[in-house]
């Protein structure tokens, strides 16, 4: 397949920190004296960081204000992002050899945006982007195709040679109905959920040392 445009995910796809964000919204509300239900994790899954934010308040009757909110739960994963995250194994090899080939690339994340791109510098991965969009700036999560069309607008590249990378179930079905080319990529956070992934991705890696000829 010749490929024009790719636009990443960043936590579990790109990066291997998805374990941070598995509890953090259990963290956050303990921090603040509230002890959170059973089914927590579950409900934020499909959530930017806003829209967890307003959950907060709706279910868990938190007072402070959304931006409030979103900057105490930014508090607590900011060393991580610093200082700690590393991409995933073949991520940088993958990127160089798209980037030699002239292949267009941005990040679409529900990170805010000052954390992803301190961790894809410290891991000397930012200069291969060509911008980093996020679910906070566009307003919405990924259980809609909004990030996925303003990054690929910005890309200016054909839709049919535009891929999207992603490591979650639900992302991949919101970028393959937005008519996305998507290749689904393995986290042990969506482990449950691999014979969907298959099912659903256009192409399916384990790791990106998988790729090889795949987009030659």
């Amino acid at each position: 397949m010749k490929i024009d445009g790719a636009i990443f995910d960043l936590d579990g796809t790109l990066l291997d920190s998805m374990h941070i964000w598995d509890t953090i919204g259990e963290d956050y509300l303990r921090s603040i004296g509230i002890q959170p239900r059973n089914n927590l994790r579950q409900m934020l899954k499909a959530m930017s960081l806003l829209q967890a934010a307003a959950y907060y308040q709706s279910e868990y009757g938190v007072t402070q204000s959304l931006d409030e909110i979103m900057s105490g739960v930014n508090r607590m994963i900011e060393k991580y992002y610093f200082y700690d995250v590393l991409v995933k194994d073949g991520v940088k090899k993958v990127l160089k050899k798209l980037n030699e080939t002239g292949v267009k690339m941005c990040v679409a994340t529900a990170t805010d945006h000052y954390l992803a791109e301190a961790a894809l510098e410290r891991n000397g991965a930012l200069e291969y982007f060509s911008n980093i969009f996020t679910c906070t700036e566009v307003g919405s999560g990924k259980d809609t195709p909004d990030i996925y069309n303003e990054a690929f607008m910005h890309l200016g590249t054909p839709k049919k040679s535009t891929v999207v990378f992603e490591d979650a179930l639900y992302a991949v079905n919101t970028a393959k109905k937005a008519g996305f080319f998507v290749v689904g990529v393995y986290d042990k956070s969506e482990a449950e959920h691999q014979d969907e992934m298959i099912a659903q991705a256009d192409v399916y890696i384990r790791s990106f040392k998988e790729m090889g000829d795949v987009f030659d």
